[in-house]
């Protein structure tokens, strides 16, 4: 169970992190704590699953690399197996199920969209299962955040 603390940690890193020399120290001064407690709490917090992941969001194809959100439709019997072998690929970004036909969505990045297109076929190849692939046409930002 998070508490208040925890919520106010979720409602500011979802703002961003300082970059600056000392990230944690300024980060957790805002909160009134010390970076180790910071730094624990945010550890805590990844391992009870409150919060999925901490860590920056980088714009793939601005650097020069590809990304692309990808589908599948995944028998329910084999959703498990199926994320496993999916997750298996260090180009998976994230995984999501969604109570849809197509109810396994990910987005993967890499350097190529060639890359794109093999990582693709091997998924498709190990699972037996068709990958759609959902590449990005034009970009809009939607400012999303979730209170804590």
């Amino acid at each position: 169970m998070i508490d208040v603390i925890d919520r106010a940690i979720i409602n500011m890193l979802q703002e961003g992190f300082p970059i600056v020399e000392e990230p944690y120290k300024a980060a957790a001064a805002a909160l009134g704590l010390s970076a180790e407690a910071l730094m624990e709490r945010i550890s805590e917090l990844l391992e009870s699953g409150a919060a999925s992941r901490f860590g920056p969001m980088f714009n793939a194809d601005v650097l020069g690399g590809a990304f692309c959100l990808c589908a599948m439709a995944v028998p329910a019997g084999r959703f498990d197996e199926v994320a496993a072998l999916v997750n298996a690929h260090a180009e998976v970004a994230h995984n999501y199920e969604r109570a849809h036909a197509l109810n396994m969505w990910f987005v993967l990045a890499t350097e190529t969209q060639a890359e794109i297109d093999a990582v693709n076929a091997l998924i498709s190849a190990e699972t037996e299962l068709e990958v759609l692939a959902f590449p990005k046409i034009e970009e809009y930002f939607v400012g999303f955040r979730v209170a804590a």
